[in-house]
């Protein structure tokens, strides 16, 4: 899917096989994608194109709509593209952020570049039946300036105020955050206690969701965190209001054991490992991931996940001595 809103599908072999340092072939020589236009998200899909009316796919666009369909919607996709959204009139400047298969019992999650995350469930959008509809309102944007820049997908999860307030006190305390960070003012701090098997549950639940921003700073924070609410709302502080860091640039679930990659606007890009990267409250800054220079930031992040090392992989084959 690319951010004008145009669906793509490619067999997996015709892609070219490299190794891990190789480049890559320019993915305008595999696609039609005209000059300018991104990519806003690659889905592999191993069920047959029978079985594609089970799945359903959500959308979400730079002006924080939100649109809700079968993935068989997708399937007839020629070699010229098939249109997944169309943004024109009003939404002529709007982009497709973010393309991801989703089910009724999953949240949505949508965070914008200056700080603000909204999480409610699928099913607050209905099953779109058009291809062309932006959708219906995601998050309500506060100014002109602000746009979404992350959707995510995340297991929903029922559970109290009380027990999500009693939950991260323990989490953070686990993970050594700083206590004395400004409490969250978008939601009402619930006094609660939860019993050690319901802590092992939630944590069981949890999703780390990882926060970076243009100047390089970055954090861990648990899905517990944001407060599951309706859709079409302003949303919850999802960083710190001073925003030292710049606008937010990417907000998504990781894995302890993944990487990252982030890249800047000067061409410059670092890897570093997800348990690298401090655990704070949802409402706290973060810490340097990436020292930028002057008149840098980071425009890019890629999620990277655990692999077995190749050398260890040619190492484990090699056959060894009698």
């Amino acid at each position: 899917f690319t951010t004008d809103g145009m669906a793509y599908k490619l067999k997996t072999w015709r892609l070219p096989l490299g190794g891990r340092t190789s480049k890559g072939k320019p993915i305008v020589n595999i696609l039609p994608i005209p000059t300018g236009v991104g990519i806003a998200a690659i889905l592999p899909i191993d069920r047959d194109e029978l079985e594609w009316d089970d799945l359903q796919i959500v959308f979400a666009t730079s002006k924080g709509s939100v649109r809700r369909n079968r993935l068989s919607d997708f399937t007839n996709v020629k070699s010229n593209g098939k249109i997944a959204m169309k943004f024109e009139g009003d939404d002529e400047n709007t982009r497709l952020i973010n393309a991801r298969i989703c089910d009724e019992g999953d949240d949505v999650m949508l965070v914008t570049n200056k700080g603000r995350a909204i999480r409610f469930p699928v099913t607050d959008v209905r099953v779109f039946n058009s291809r062309s509809s932006t959708g219906v309102r995601g998050i309500r944007l506060l100014k002109d300036s602000d746009e979404v820049v992350s959707m995510s997908v995340i297991r929903h999860f029922e559970a109290t105020s009380e027990e999500r307030t009693a939950y991260l006190k323990m989490r953070r305390q686990l993970a050594g955050a700083d206590e004395t960070e400004t409490p969250d003012d978008d939601e009402e701090q619930v006094e609660g206690a939860i019993t050690p098997e319901r802590f092992e549950e939630m944590q069981a639940a949890e999703e780390l969701i990882l926060t970076i921003t243009e100047l390089g700073l970055g954090k861990l924070s648990s899905s517990h965190d944001y407060p599951v609410r309706g859709r079409g709302g302003q949303g919850v502080t999802a960083f710190t209001k001073a925003m030292p860091g710049g606008d937010l640039v990417a907000c998504f679930p990781v894995g302890m054991d993944d990487q990252v990659m982030l890249a800047t606007s000067k061409g410059q890009s670092i890897r570093c490992p997800v348990n690298g990267i401090s655990f704070r409250s949802r409402g706290a800054g973060g810490v340097k991931v990436f020292n930028t220079g002057k008149g840098e930031s980071v425009v890019s992040v890629a999620w990277i996940a655990e692999t077995e090392d190749e050398d260890d992989v040619v190492d484990a084959e090699a056959p060894t001595d009698a």
